[in-house]
């Protein structure tokens, strides 16, 4: 088995991997990314959208821009960046375990940091294995990347910001969206991203789902009803519309398999997509030496993963010597300052909430960490 020495090792090398990355190596230590895509970046290059916010935060840049940029300045820093390799096991003593060009490696690094990103969320109901149903970032992925329309007739199902932004993109790829289907009484997502739907004659039907998926081997069309205020079907409501495929906007959870496995304590937050591991102001985990970023910690916007990604990657090297405390301190306070910016509001208060009872939890596990002994 191939061994590979490193000082900091950074998994997923998306939007929080690569701001990591960028913040370690310009420190002077010796960085290696590893993800298991062809090409680094993750959802960034996907992102055909102009990003909202301030200009501290790429505001009115498309996302494919933005991973374009971070790629060029994380190459400039000197961090290597391995790609096709699959991360399948992390362990505290031995390393971790790869997959590299169908060959195994096994990879020592002083600290980790673990920004693996998000899973979309899957619906079970009659009909949802046939061909032509799948996760609306898949569509995605297939129209923006792979230049590959998944239908001609697609219903979304799911009025989050990715149902909204994914619908669009299939009008202008060339698809007709029949209609977004949103079990809840409103949109999930920014109106801005709705109006754009509504203007181009998308129909947005709130408080209804799918009840079945029609076809034998393939979609024929769905059935939807409306739902009462207690979320259940209101029988004698069914219509039927006819499409080719089935988008599910249904939200993501954090991909925190590797997280388990190394040990680190969980909570559990709705909020942010399931469990999700324990951390401190330093992104650092319960395992002392594995940090988080990004969407890993919770689900948030690509804005607060970068943000986030810089800040484990400035805690990583100040431990390690790179960094000076009261030059990383000051690092660390101006992106905390960023974090918080990017969680006030009406859309980010939740996740404010969410992320400080997070640390709060982390605080309460070290108390008891410290009466145990």
């Amino acid at each position: 088995m191939r061994g590979i020495e490193t000082e900091i090792a950074i998994i997923g090398a998306g939007s929080a991997g690569l701001c990591a990355a960028a913040e370690a190596a310009k420190a002077g230590a010796k960085v290696l990314v590893i993800d298991e895509n062809s090409r680094p970046g993750g959802q960034l290059y996907k992102q055909i959208h102009k990003f909202f916010g301030s200009s501290a935060h790429q505001a009115g840049v498309r996302g494919y821009e933005i991973g374009r940029r971070l790629l060029e300045h994380v190459q400039k820093t000197g961090a290597e960046v391995m790609l096709d390799s699959l991360a399948y096991g992390l362990f505290p003593k031995e390393g971790i375990g790869l997959i590299h060009e169908g060959r195994h490696c096994l990879v020592k690094a002083k600290k980790t940091i673990i920004a693996a990103g998000a899973k979309e969320n899957y619906l079970a109901f009659p009909g949802s294995t046939l061909p032509g149903v799948m996760g609306a970032g898949a569509a995605q992925t297939m129209i923006n990347i792979n230049r590959v329309l998944p239908g001609k007739k697609v219903l979304m199902l799911g009025s989050g910001n990715v149902g909204l932004i994914v619908s669009y993109q299939l009008l202008q790829a060339g698809a007709e969206v029949t209609a977004l289907v949103e079990a809840a009484p409103k949109i999930g997502g920014y109106g801005v991203h709705a109006g754009k739907l509504r203007r181009a004659g998308v129909p947005i039907l709130v408080g209804h789902t799918i009840r079945q998926i029609l076809g034998e081997n393939e979609v024929r069309g769905v059935e939807i009803v409306a739902l009462d205020e207690k979320w259940q079907p209101i029988w004698g409501t069914e219509q039927t519309l006819e499409c080719d495929t089935v988008c599910l906007a249904a939200g993501l959870n954090p991909m925190t398999e590797l997280v388990w496995m190394a040990g680190c304590a969980f909570d559990y937050i709705p909020a942010f997509g399931g469990h999700v591991p324990l951390h401190d102001e330093n992104m650092e985990t319960t395992v002392a030496g594995i940090y988080v970023a990004g969407d890993v910690t919770g689900v948030e916007e690509a804005s607060s993963a970068m943000e986030e990604g810089r800040l484990a990657g400035i805690a990583a090297a100040e431990a390690l010597g790179y960094l000076r405390k009261e030059d990383a301190e000051k690092k660390k306070s101006a992106v905390r300052e960023s974090l918080s910016v990017l969680r006030s509001g009406y859309f980010g208060e939740r996740r404010r909430i969410s992320k400080e009872k997070q640390l709060a939890d982390m605080a309460e596990y070290r108390k008891k960490r410290e009466v145990c002994g």
